[in-house]
């Protein structure tokens, strides 16, 4: 899908450079990959993202990582561009309240993000969503790991694989990290 905005809309935070990058060549993949995939299952590329992830036993073995890693992909990322603005924008007066309840405040709830990014070795996500029985969650997913592969709905996620950042912030996680929370939008 195109992205919501023009590639340099979220600067000074995240750089045009690094949005085409990002979305015009590694989203891209994911999705033609994903695509190559499953092209030789017509049942297959009937499914939803959130149906093909949230049954991944349904799909034939040989493509089965294929799929996880590639839908995983295009699904992180499409939700990925709907929840960044410049500036930021807070949650929704029911989903503050219930951030304050779960997290302390919309300051803690950022706090908690940030460990979490920030403990990732490697690529993968940071997900805070909604879990099955309505709580919420702040947890790391490896690679292109998705909530929805347990079910789980994402809400918002920040990308730790390099190539979300390194032009801009190099090897400064921690301050891309933060940037990344100033354009949050969900």
């Amino acid at each position: 899908p195109p992205l919501p905005y023009a590639p340099n809309a979220l600067e000074p935070y995240i750089d045009a450079e690094t949005m085409t990058l990002h979305h015009d060549k590694h989203h891209a993949a994911y999705v033609n990959n994903l695509n190559k995939a499953i092209a030789p299952y017509p049942d297959l590329q009937k499914k939803s993202l959130e149906e093909l992830l949230g049954n991944l036993d349904a799909v034939p073995a040989e493509i089965r990582t294929t799929v996880r890693n590639n839908a995983g992909g295009h699904s992180n990322h499409s939700i990925l561009w709907k929840t960044l603005s410049n500036p930021g924008k807070k949650p929704e007066v029911k989903l503050a309240k219930e951030i304050n309840e779960t997290f302390g405040s919309y300051e803690k709830w950022k706090e908690e993000m940030t460990k979490c990014a920030m403990s990732i070795f490697g690529s993968g996500w940071a997900w805070f969503g909604r879990a099955k029985d309505g709580k919420l969650f702040i947890e790391t997913f490896p690679n292109q790991d998705s909530p929805l592969i347990t079910g789980r709905t994402p809400i918002y996620g920040i990308d730790v694989w390099e190539h979300a950042y390194y032009l801009k912030y190099r090897n400064l996680r921690a301050d891309y990290v933060r940037a990344s929370l100033e354009i949050a939008s969900f």
